[in-house]
Order: structure tokens, then C-alpha cells, then sequence
């Protein structure tokens, strides 16, 4: 018997859970894009925007994915022929890398593998090997989704600091913007990119590139960058249209606005990261309690180093597989897919899942999600430890 009939809920890593205020606030008829009012609503939002990134800077509006904003920021800083160096923990480091290499960069990636983090030793001496100052940026994902890694941007700014490196440092929040704490300007990052349909709590469809004055002044002489790619004008548009190279996406704004007004203005930055910090340990502590007996292990080992946005599993295969079909079909909630551990056509693909705990998520569907996920377990005869409820549990009582 099926109990999935009801409500889905999609504990997916983006995109994540749309809130009604949002849906309802894009269900209007199209706007004048030539009122006052849009123009009113989205200088509002660009400084929302940068509220949430912790910056004094600029940021830019693309219509676009997430793979869209990491072109449209390498794009306004670099030269074909241009050296890159990449720190890459995950799939998602890999492919703004080959983003980078689609544009005419010369790549270098340090590939630290699938459960750790950037290692500063190994990131210091490229850079002092790079002594000819070649390396134009050193690009590096926060939180890579596909193994639920989150990355010290500000200690790799301090090793580029301490060797004197001129590179531009470049990050990518798409999963961790409004989730894990963030503060560009703090942190020195020159170069930030994000996308709506994660902490941001929108349908996919908006990309985010926030740059400051070091990177606008490289812009200056890239060569790859094109007419709807150039974030000055939708940075410091001289009409409106310029915001967005051409038509506005009206009703992806009309959401953005009420979002960003539950997350800055009700909620708060800093409220938002402690509630995702809280749900995060919820979810680690059911997971660890499962671990205890079985296959069921958490791909990051040390709590230090995991995202608040997401987790990566990993439990054999084919039981990966078998526990998100069960949950899905029998009980409506849908698991994110374990991607970048292993080839989709090896056997081993089958052996990892996902949970998303981002954006617009509070502890009783953390705690749903979890009950779920042990039912499954329970079903399909999957050893795990006891206990696991109640340490979540727990963990929510004592927030």
C-alpha cells in the first residue's frame, strides 16, 4: 500500500522547497516593464541581495542556471589563455573547471577526491610554485553539493594573503548562499556566484554574480566577455532594461522580492544560519545513531567540514537506489540522487543518496524526512543502529 497520496515533499538539494508566500506573490498578471514600480521592487532587491552576501559591493542579475552564473563571472575576468587554478572537493568544483576550459583557460585543478575538504598545504604551494604569477584566479566551491563538503573560503584567503599571491579568489555559494554562513567582503572574495533555486527558496531561473572594484578592474581587459554576459551594466544600469540585457523575468523577480523579504527583513541573515546549523545536527545525529550498525555512513566523517545544506550518504548499493524508490513511492518524499561518486553506469552508482535541509525548511519536516528514511529502512530489512529518532529528536528539544 502507497501512503504517498497527500502533499511531496522534495528533500533534494535544489531545487529546494518553494514557500506559498513565494508561489503566490509569482501567481500575478505580467507587470509594465516600463512602470516605476519593477524598477522601485528591484533596486530593493539588488540591496537585499547584498545583505544576504555580506557585501558593500556589486551584484549582477542573469537569467540563467547555476552553470550560467559560472560562465557570466568567468567570463568578465578572463583573457583566453589565462591561467586557473581550481580546488576542487566534488562534482561541482570539476565543472566550473571545465566551464573555465570551455572559455579558453588553461586550467590547473587540485582535486582533493569526494570527503574532504581544500587542504591549505597543498593550496600554498601551488601558489608559491606560481612564481611567474600566472594564475589570474583561484576558484573554489563553498559547499559542493554532490558531496555535502563545505570549504574554508576564508582560510584560502588568508593562505593567498600569506604567500602574497595577486590572484583573484573566486567562490561559488550556490548551494550555501542564506544557508551556511557567508560574508564576501569579510572573507576577501573578489568573485561570488549563486542561484535562486536553492537557500534563496525560488524556481531555478535567476543566477547571482557579485564581483568588487579588484575583479570590475580585470574586467577591463577580458576578452571573453559579451554583451549579455558584461555585468557592469546590470550592475549600474543606465536603464532599467540594462538589469537584465534585454525583458525582465517578471515573475521570478516578484518571488525573489517576497523571499528576500521573509529571509533579510523577518527572519534574519543570521537567524536563517542558525536554524539551518540546528537542522543540520538533526539530521547528522539521526544518520550517526543509523551508522552505528549497518552500511548507512555519512560521506563527510568530520561535523566541522559538512554543509548545513545538504547530506551526502552513502550506503552500498544497491540500497541507495532501493531506499529513495521506496520513500518515494510509498511515502511521497523524494531523495537527491548520489552524483559525482561513482560513473552512472557502474554498479557503485546505486550506493549513494542525498538529503536536502535548505531554504524553506523547519524541524517538523526535517523530522518527517528522517521518519520516512528509517520506515524505508525498516522495509527493505536495511541494518541500522537504534536511536536514531530520538537523537533528532533530542537535538530540536535543546534548540
Amino acid at each position: 500500500m502507497s501512503l504517498s497520496h497527500g502533499r511531496p515533499y522534495l528533500a533534494i538539494p535544489g531545487p529546494s522547497v518553494v514557500p506559498d508566500r513565494v508561489l503566490q506573490a509569482m501567481h500575478q498578471p505580467a507587470p509594465n516593464i516600463y512602470g516605476s514600480a519593477i524598477e522601485r521592487m528591484v533596486e530593493g532587491i539588488a540591496t537585499d541581495l547584498k545583505v544576504v552576501a555580506r557585501t558593500e559591493h556589486n551584484v549582477a542579475i542573469y537569467i540563467c542556471n547555476g552553470h550560467g552564473a559560472w560562465e557570466a563571472a568567468l567570463a568578465n575576468v578572463m583573457s583566453r589563455g589565462d591561467k586557473v587554478l581550481v580546488l576542487a572537493t566534488g562534482l561541482f568544483g570539476l565543472g566550473w573547471a571545465g566551464i573555465a576550459t570551455g572559455l579558453g583557460a588553461e586550467v590547473e585543478v587540485i582535486d582533493y577526491g569526494n570527503r574532504t575538504d581544500i587542504d591549505m598545504a597543498r593550496l600554498e604551494a601551488a601558489l608559491r610554485a606560481d612564481t611567474a604569477g600566472k594564475i589570474k584566479a583561484v576558484m573554489a566551491v563553498h559547499v559542493d553539493t554532490s558531496t555535502s563538503v563545505r570549504n574554508d573560503i576564508a582560510g584560502v584567503r588568508a593562505v593567498m594573503d600569506a604567500v602574497g599571491h595577486g590572484a583573484l579568489l573566486m567562490a561559488d555559494c550556490i548551494a550555501s548562499l542564506a544557508v551556511d554562513r557567508f560574508e564576501m567582503d569579510a572573507w576577501g572574495v573578489d568573485v561570488m556566484v549563486a542561484a535562486s533555486q536553492k537557500g534563496l527558496m525560488l524556481p531555478p531561473g535567476l543566477g547571482f554574480v557579485y564581483f568588487n572594484d579588484k575583479a570590475d578592474a580585470v574586467r577591463e581587459a577580458a576578452d571573453c566577455v559579451s554583451s549579455y554576459w558584461d555585468w557592469r551594466p546590470r550592475a549600474r544600469p543606465e536603464g532599467f532594461y540594462h538589469y537584465f540585457a534585454g525583458t525582465a523575468p517578471t515573475h521570478h523577480l516578484f518571488g525573489l522580492h517576497e523571499a528576500l523579504k521573509m529571509l533579510v527583513h523577518e527572519e534574519g541573515v543570521e537567524a536563517a544560519w542558525a536554524r539551518h546549523a540546528k537542522l543540520a545536527e538533526t539530521v547528522w545525529a539521526a544518520f550517526e545513531a543509523w551508522g552505528a550498525q549497518g552500511p548507512v555512513e555519512l560521506n563527510i566523517a568530520d561535523a566541522g567540514m559538512r554543509s548545513h545544506a545538504v547530506t551526502a550518504v552513502r550506503i552500498g548499493a544497491p540500497l541507495g537506489t532501493a531506499l529513495r524508490d521506496w520513500v518515494s513511492e510509498r511515502a511521497g518524499v523524494t531523495l537527491g540522487i548520489g552524483i559525482g561518486m561513482a560513473p552512472p553506469g557502474d554498479p557503485a552508482w546505486h550506493g549513494f543518496f542525498r538529503v536536502g535541509h535548505m531554504g524553506h525548511v523547519n524541524a517538523h519536516m526535517v523530522l518527517g524526512v528522517l521518519g520516512v528514511i528509517e520506515a524505508g529502512m525498516v522495509s527493505l530489512g536495511i541494518e541500522h543502529g537504534e536511536g536514531a529518532l530520538a537523537a533528532a529528536a533530542k537535538v530540536v528539544s535543546q534548540a
